[in-house]
């Protein structure tokens, strides 16, 4: 770059600017011909001079999407120096400059994912282009495994309020995205031991079960880790679906009683006392029964280490809906031969 126009681009004289221009109306020409460099651009953004960067940027808008030698535009340096106001203004002229990727397809909001969301820039980010979101790096990672990784629970949190305002299919496929080691940021998360961090994947429907090229999921890297907060967070999640089961296989059980009660009572006042005290030991016997089947279904409950088959407290049958199949037949021949 001639000296003047570099002296000119670190001091933000404008006056300068179009004095070289003047003098040689191909001044800022020759950058479009040179694939990797620093433009004037590059140089007032990481300098900070705002007015010279939107005179730049106004003469060459294709600057702003230039990277130089190190990989990096304009924007993402204004980012690494903390220049706020000057990737504002780069946002306003040109929305989709968020998206410009660099060096290991790091795009400007991977790097506040890294650095932080100093000033708020994150938000106005996400609102401008929300589907900056959806950008991932060369190694396949989004901003939230980058977040998970450099422990930005401020990141985070901003990152997935914004990604519960999207409908459900979009957020769970970015928030479970798997990197090109099949780590999603449940995963880091699990591995950086941030259990806040954790807790909000997993309100915003982070896949629990994911597993990575490795064949484990996040509780397996939190015991690998020893990590025992997120260790009984990623156990204790899995606890409401055998809940589940348990309050449909009570509903069961109610219709089978109210069947079986009704054929017994039917015609209780034509038998005698005896009888009928028979018949409640009986119908006693029937509630004891299911309700131990109810406390231990088929099969019983997971009680060991989480696996790629099975969590902690999970019922050992494949499925919720073969367990609900042969539980049904369960109960049915219990009343019929009982």
């Amino acid at each position: 770059m001639d000296e003047s126009l570099m002296t000119a681009a670190r001091t933000g004289n404008v006056g300068n600017l179009y004095r070289l221009i003047r003098e040689d109306g191909n001044a800022l020409r020759r950058f479009e011909d040179v694939e990797f460099v620093d433009t004037p651009l590059h140089i007032a953004a990481e300098q900070g001079c705002i007015r010279f960067a939107m005179e730049i940027m106004n003469l060459k808008p294709s600057f702003a999407r230039k990277l130089n030698q190190d990989g990096l535009s304009p924007m993402h340096l204004a980012i690494k120096k903390g220049h706020k106001e000057m990737a504002l203004r780069f946002m306003e002229m040109d929305k989709d400059v968020v998206r410009v990727k660099g060096k290991s397809g790091k795009t400007p909001l991977h790097l506040i994912s890294k650095f932080g969301n100093h000033d708020g820039l994150l938000d106005r980010f996400l609102e401008v282009c929300p589907e900056c979101v959806l950008d991932v790096t060369t190694k396949n990672r989004t901003a939230l495994h980058i977040a998970t990784k450099y422990k930005r629970l401020d990141v985070l949190q901003v990152l997935i309020r914004m990604l519960r305002k999207k409908n459900k299919d979009y957020y769970r496929e970015v928030v479970s995205r798997k990197d090109e080691e099949g780590n999603t940021a449940l995963h880091t998360a699990a591995n950086t031991n941030q259990p806040q961090m954790l807790r909000l994947l997993l309100d915003c429907k982070a896949d629990k079960h994911a597993t990575n090229q490795a064949g484990w999921t996040a509780l397996d890297v939190a015991i690998g880790q020893n990590n025992r907060e997120i260790i009984s967070i990623l156990r204790g999640c899995c606890i409401p679906r055998v809940s589940n089961f348990k309050y449909k296989v009570e509903k069961l059980i109610a219709k089978y009683l109210t069947k079986a009660s009704s054929l017994i009572f039917s015609d209780m006042d034509n038998i005698s006392g005896e009888d009928r005290n028979s018949l409640l030991v009986i119908l006693g016997l029937l509630l004891t029964v299911t309700f131990q089947a109810a406390l231990s279904p088929p099969g019983g409950v997971w009680q060991g280490e989480s696996s790629t088959k099975h969590d902690f407290g999970e019922s050992v049958l494949d499925s919720f809906r073969q367990q609900l199949k042969y539980y049904s037949l369960f109960l049915q021949y219990a009343f019929t031969y009982q």
